[in-house]
């Protein structure tokens, strides 16, 4: 079996990017933020995945995404 390489921005948008899989970024989202107790994210809105670039030359961002923890705090993230 081969896996995807998820730096690919296309595969980024395809696992990541998907309101009906939300589960799945909000779970790397916890991994990679090492968050726990109640700084855990338990919801998350997708925005908009495809905003331009501000600096030219840079790719375009991937995933902006609203996130709620356990406390009830929004944080908006932009995934790159």
């Amino acid at each position: 079996m081969q896996f995807v390489d998820i730096k690919n921005d296309i595969a980024f948008r395809k696992i990541f990017g998907n309101e009906n899989k939300k589960i799945i970024l909000i779970s790397f989202l916890n991994a990679v933020m090492k968050l726990k107790g109640r700084d855990v994210i338990e919801d998350v809105e997708i925005l908009n995945p495809y905003q331009l670039p501000i600096i030219k030359n840079l790719k375009a961002s991937i995933i902006d995404v609203k996130a709620r923890d356990k406390k009830g705090k929004t944080t908006s993230l932009r995934c790159r």
